[in-house]
């Protein structure tokens, strides 16, 4: 049985977060990005055309770091996130996403801006294509 969550995410894991990965699938480890992937994975490149080549250094650094039925939770730019999900399955992996409920404030301000505030509270995670 996976007793590994391996974090393609842009930010850390909030306490509830870890305790529900410890709960529901039964997780020991979170293991995020090294740093200069979580760098990288937080900034993905909007100009190239394709972005397969720069997912590399995620992917040789996710085979050689995960075993099959591990999970992997997997969020951020929409292409990235597709192809490693994809990636993830080919390995064996579980490739899960979290969920949350949003809670939005809205305040005009005085140079007719609008400051948005978003507060995320996670419900809970759910694997890809379920």
């Amino acid at each position: 049985m996976a007793n590994h969550m391996f974090l393609f995410f842009n930010h850390h894991p909030t306490r509830e977060q870890i305790m529900d990965a410890e709960k529901t699938f039964d997780i020991r480890h979170i293991v995020q990005l090294p740093e200069v992937l979580q760098a990288l994975w937080s900034q993905i490149p909007p100009d190239p055309p394709e972005i397969e080549p720069f997912l590399s250094p995620f992917k040789d650094w996710l085979r050689q770091s995960a075993q099959e039925g591990d999970y992997v939770l997997i969020q951020g730019d929409f292409g990235a996130t597709y192809l490693m999900v994809r990636f993830a399955l080919e390995l064996g992996l579980v490739p899960v996403y979290a969920t949350s409920t949003r809670q939005a404030t809205e305040e005009q301000l005085s140079d007719g801006s609008v400051r948005l505030v978003h507060h995320f509270i996670h419900r809970r995670f759910r694997k890809y294509g379920m």
